[in-house]
């Protein structure tokens, strides 16, 4: 027997749509990619925000927090369980271990979408392919709809010049190898549901204003 034939899926007693039906919406990842620097955590945020006072039942995935813990470096999970389980599970930045960090996302939107919630999340997620793969294993369960990809359009010298966390600047001094934007490419969606302009830091709130309508026009959340 192979470990293949040992996994059994398990239907639930409690439905997806028996959830949605309760919770007023449909499950949905809404995904939001762009350059690091160019506002798509504060867009989230906002967006997060947005949502939640109209009573709307979601949860934020961001890419930070997630390095945390889910998604955690080799010298974070050393700490805890050594070197060897470190290197096996622990993600870097490189193009493979990207693939996995967006995969490992995707599953677990995959589940937040299965409980109805509107699952917001973060990522630079900069390969296409992978966001590609992203959106085949989210709506593989559901269908088309439940991938919703945003694309925070912000020119990189601007990124750059806000550089938050100081990265580019590591990065242009040779200090951070793999960094999206200048060691690493990154390949903007051709087709995204929603396109924003990142570069108005004071259009934060119309910023998430426009996901929401897209939401709405799309089905995926009653009108207001």
């Amino acid at each position: 027997m192979t470990s293949r034939d040992q996994i059994v899926w398990h239907p639930t007693t409690v439905s997806r749509q028996d959830r949605q039906e309760r919770l007023g919406q449909q499950g949905t990842v809404v995904w939001l990619t762009g350059l690091s620097g160019c506002g798509k955590s504060t867009i989230a945020n906002e967006l997060d925000q947005q949502l939640f006072r109209r009573g709307q039942a979601t949860i934020l995935l961001d890419g930070d927090n997630v390095r945390h813990g889910l998604c955690a470096p080799p010298n974070r999970l050393a700490e805890l369980h050594g070197d060897a389980f470190a290197n096996r599970f622990g993600l870097g930045f490189g193009q493979q271990d990207r693939e996995e960090n967006i995969r490992r996302i995707a599953a677990v939107g995959e589940l937040f979408v299965s409980a109805g919630l509107i699952a917001i999340t973060a990522f630079v997620s900069p390969y296409r392919e992978d966001r590609l793969r992203a959106r085949r294993q989210i709506e593989s369960a559901g269908g088309p709809g439940d991938f919703v990809e945003v694309f925070v359009d912000t020119p990189l010298e601007i990124c750059e010049s806000r550089d938050p966390k100081g990265l580019y600047k590591k990065a242009r001094a040779g200090e951070i190898p793999n960094f999206t934007g200048i060691s690493d490419p990154y390949e903007p969606p051709t087709d995204p549901e929603v396109r924003l302009d990142g570069g108005d830091e004071s259009s934060v709130d119309a910023s998430a204003a426009a996901i929401i309508r897209y939401l709405e026009s799309a089905g995926r959340l009653r009108a207001i």
